[in-house]
């Protein structure tokens, strides 16, 4: 991974490459952001920087021997601890896992907890870092590098960590081994030891923003500009939920949802009841995703009537209808219309009936949106 194949987050890249370029690389880091944000590309790049042999103005290499068998997650001085569990052919150490996890890091490194242990078949079983896991720990880190300069230990998701594994983990970090960088990715770190968070150097990777999450569908997706706005606003600065979106979203609903409520508003509801039909057809995930969108409409609309600063993003397309419907939502019936689209989002979650949903929840938006 090399800081280039990231989206943004162009000032976290430079405060990293400095503390390269300056030498004042800290021996613990905790990579703290979001699930789908960019902390563990950021760790993984940084690592490829940290052992490049031919270090870049701003990036890695990408071709000294180091470089690319980083690119392949195959450096023998880069180690990998992450969430396991047992399984019927394996027990629950990392190192039996590294072939899936290089497959799995290299096809997305944006992924869930969940997404990697259904990769693994976990099945039902909740995946931690096991104490079993502590002395491969301390054997680890008691080898010097092999060809480096530096050996390094990336710990996903630490607040995972057994209590016999976290304590371990700690001693390593009071004493530190020479040359040796630990760098942990969290997406909680409220849940780590407090002595383990006051070891660490911080590095907090904000989210993507609605822009970034843009380029990254219309880049790897092929998406095109409307429908990548309305995804970006639906995954909330996941990029792991904005692919998955890419591919279950078939229809525009931005025009879906302004034809709703101009109908809904002058209560013509002979052609909701044709709408429904259209509703029903989107078949039941995209059904629920255009149910969430709508909600997150509703919300930003009320935003932008008590200051068009606090809506944040606001496509183009759509900047006209949310400036006019603005008028419409307020603090007065902003909650009521969530409420309905909540409670429809529940019935079509649990198989309900999707035409009587929609009619039925059109009938109350139509009340709310007249209420003065």
């Amino acid at each position: 991974m090399q800081f280039n194949q990231i989206i943004g987050h162009a000032e976290t890249k430079q405060v990293l490459i400095n503390s390269v370029r300056n030498r004042h690389v800290a021996h613990a880091q905790l990579f703290m952001g979001s699930e789908g944000g960019a902390n563990l590309a950021l760790a993984l790049a940084y690592a490829t920087f940290l052992n490049c042999e031919n270090k870049q103005e701003t990036d890695s290499c990408g071709q000294c021997s180091s470089c690319s068998k980083m690119n392949k997650l195959v450096h023998p001085d880069m180690q990998f601890i992450m969430p396991v569990v047992n399984t019927p052919k394996k027990e629950a150490l990392s190192v039996n896992f590294l072939p899936e996890w290089r497959e799995f890091l290299l096809e997305n490194p944006y992924q869930s907890l969940n997404d990697w242990l259904q990769f693994i078949g976990a099945e039902n079983k909740q995946g931690n870092i096991s104490k079993e896991e502590a002395k491969g720990l301390l054997r680890l880190v008691s080898l010097k590098a092999f060809e480096a300069e530096f050996k390094i230990v990336l710990i996903w998701l630490p607040e995972l960590l057994n209590p016999t594994s976290a304590n371990a983990l700690l001693k390593l970090l009071e004493e530190p081994p020479p040359q040796t960088i630990f760098l942990l990715v969290s997406n909680s770190p409220e849940k780590l030891l407090a002595t383990i968070l006051s070891r660490t150097q911080l590095v907090k990777v904000r989210a993507f923003s609605p822009e970034e999450t843009m380029q990254y569908l219309k880049e790897n997706f092929g998406t095109e500009e409307q429908k990548a706005a309305q995804i970006a606003q639906l995954a909330e600065r996941n990029l792991r939920l904005a692919g998955q979106l890419s591919q279950e979203m078939t229809s525009d609903y931005f025009s879906f949802f302004v034809d709703w409520m101009r109908l809904c508003f002058s209560e013509k509801f002979a052609p909701v009841i044709k709408m429904s039909e259209d509703f029903q057809k989107l078949g039941r995930e995209n059904q629920k995703n255009f149910l969430q969108y709508a909600l997150s409409v509703i919300r930003r609309v009320m935003l932008y009537g008590v200051d068009p600063a606090l809506a944040g993003f606001v496509p183009p397309a759509e900047a006209d209808f949310v400036s006019k419907f603005s008028k419409v939502i307020q603090p007065h019936n902003v909650d009521l219309l969530s409420n309905e689209l909540n409670q429809a989002h529940y019935h079509i979650e649990r198989n309900a009936n999707p035409k009587m949903v929609f009619v039925d929840v059109s009938l109350q938006l139509a009340k709310f949106l007249k209420m003065k």
